[in-house]
């Protein structure tokens, strides 16, 4: 079974008119899901898409998203998955380097207006477009030379009965979060993202009775994609949101008995804020099994514990774009304190990671801190376009080099640390600033702390800025006093800094801490 088409045929056959995707507004089968993506590619190859063909998706999660995706799949088209939070100039250079011909896109998407955004483009990016699908309203076209249809036209179209396209055809391409001026395009095969959907399917438990699989990450993102996999390649019933209104969500969670889902702590710390103003308890969601988590948000160092007092079953993972997410998984019998931790065993059966010293590349022993890279069958094709950064990305035996910093556990898996960027390099060693943050926050009065390293006149130190409670007041020199008295001294910040809130990017699959902006801030405060 090695291409989506597949999987939904047999999911259609073998479910028929079970509910496959239940939304705010209606239900649809399998088998009706199966018929409506055979209508949908027929109105898109009648558009011109075909094989190697690009469609930009610029909208958000719903019945759209997933039926077109699918039908591009079927006609070997590649999907390029924008975030409908996008503004005009990263659309923009998504869809100019991506070379994409067909834009789909709704009106409105998570409160952005996508036609005034478009609007506000370079007419000369998106001069390649020759068509846009409109979900939802029609709206007046700001692309003179794109023409407009209706994704309900389509659905009205001829059915396609050619067959599939070949399995190794590209599926899907991602945007990379990045750590340089543009993302790179990160390119994936149709089989391997099938392969992966197995992988995930099995160890998340979604084939098991009863199973109802709750997407509120977004599909543009590798974290709600692989989902999505997990979901297809088993025939889970699975209910989609339009975008994620905390409260909508956690009525969806409650009503639907939904036992699996994916989210971010701050998606769930929102979740968790949504059964409250409901009223469903301490303990909201009886029915969950499983929630595969990352954590990215700084401000909520204590999550993992008030997931678990809330009946939150937490299992962390580790991922990336070029990866997919849950590369690796964190088992159900490991640790109460482990589950929650990022990394995991790799979930394919001959995906391995290792740590290696990021001076030498001698493997490190376990428990000791190093670069981590993995490998798998299941890896990107590459970053489309860009060779030369595709090569970069793999050592000489072709292992992908993540960028990450982490431990081997022992017994097969790992611990993801960080962000090799985000470690500190003190007097000579490698420091993990959550050591100098875990210190820090024992301190009354500080809800949440950042440690970052700035260049100072005896070379780089420590500086962390903290987040105080309500009413609080910042003692700066009591803060180092008390790091001093309990790290090496050279782990003790030399400035401590308040601020309202750290400065964060919403991304696909969460809130993230802009480090850089910190490091920018650090430098200030130390007058360089």
């Amino acid at each position: 079974m090695t291409s989506l088409d597949l999987l939904l045929e047999r999911a259609a056959a073998r479910r028929g008119n079970a509910p496959a995707i239940r939304t705010e507004t209606g239900t649809l089968s399998w088998a009706a899901l199966h018929d409506r993506v055979r209508h949908v590619a027929g109105g898109l190859a009648g558009l011109g898409v075909g094989f190697g063909h690009r469609v930009a998706f610029w909208l958000p999660n719903g019945l759209p998203w997933l039926v077109l995706h699918l039908a591009c799949a079927r006609l070997g088209a590649v999907t390029v998955a924008i975030n409908p939070r996008f503004r005009a100039v990263e659309l923009a250079d998504i869809v100019s380097r991506s070379n994409a011909k067909t834009l789909v896109l709704a009106p409105q998407g998570d409160d952005v207006d996508h036609l005034a955004v478009l609007a506000e483009a370079d007419p000369a990016a998106p001069a390649g477009l020759r068509h846009r699908i409109q979900a939802g309203a029609p709206g007046r076209s700001p692309l003179p030379g794109a023409a407009t249809v209706t994704y309900a036209a389509l659905e009205t179209a001829a059915p396609w009965h050619l067959a599939p396209s070949p399995e190794d055809a590209p599926i899907v391409m991602f945007a990379t979060s990045g750590t340089t001026a543009r993302p790179k395009l990160v390119l994936h095969a149709q089989k391997l993202a099938v392969a992966h959907g197995f992988d995930v399917a099995r160890v998340t438990g979604y084939p098991d009775p009863g199973s109802v699989v709750f997407h509120a990450l977004p599909f543009c993102g590798a974290f709600g994609y692989t989902q999505l996999l997990g979901c297809l390649a088993t025939g889970a019933d699975m209910v989609v949101p339009t975008g994620f209104d905390p409260v909508v969500a956690a009525r969806l969670v409650e009503s639907n008995r939904v036992t699996h889902m994916a989210g971010s702590d701050d998606l769930l710390h929102r979740l968790l804020q949504g059964a409250d103003a409901l009223g469903l308890g301490e303990r909201p969601f009886p029915h969950l099994r499983s929630v595969a988590y990352a954590a990215f948000n700084a401000a909520l160092p204590d999550f993992a514990a008030v997931a678990a007092a809330r009946g939150l079953p937490l299992r962390a993972g580790f991922g990336m774009s070029e990866s997919f997410a849950l590369f690796a998984f964190r088992k159900a019998d490991e640790p109460p304190e482990r589950r929650p931790v990022g990394g995991g065993t790799p979930v394919n059966m001959n995906g391995a990671a290792r740590i290696v010293d990021p001076a030498t590349g001698e493997a490190m022993p376990v428990g000791e801190p190093g670069a981590l890279q993995i490998r798998s069958p299941n890896l990107m094709l590459g970053y489309d376009g860009d060779e030369a950064a595709t090569e970069a990305a793999f050592t000489a035996d072709r292992w992908l080099k993540t960028g990450d910093l982490g431990r081997l556990d022992g017994d097969g898996g790992f611990s993801f640390l960080g962000r090799a960027d985000d470690f500190l390099r003190l007097s000579g060693f490698l420091v993990n600033p959550l050591e100098i943050e875990a210190r820090i926050l024992e301190l009354p009065g500080i809800a949440a702390a950042q440690v970052v390293e700035a260049a100072a006149r005896k070379g780089s130190r420590p500086v962390a800025f903290v987040v105080l409670e309500p009413g609080a007041a910042l003692d700066e020199a009591a803060v180092i006093a008390h790091c001093k008295s309990g790290l090496a001294g050279f782990k003790a910040p030399v400035r401590v800094v308040a601020l309202d809130g750290f400065p964060a990017a919403a991304g696909a699959n969460g809130v993230k801490t802009r480090r850089g902006e910190l490091r920018a801030l650090a430098r200030k405060a130390l007058g360089r």
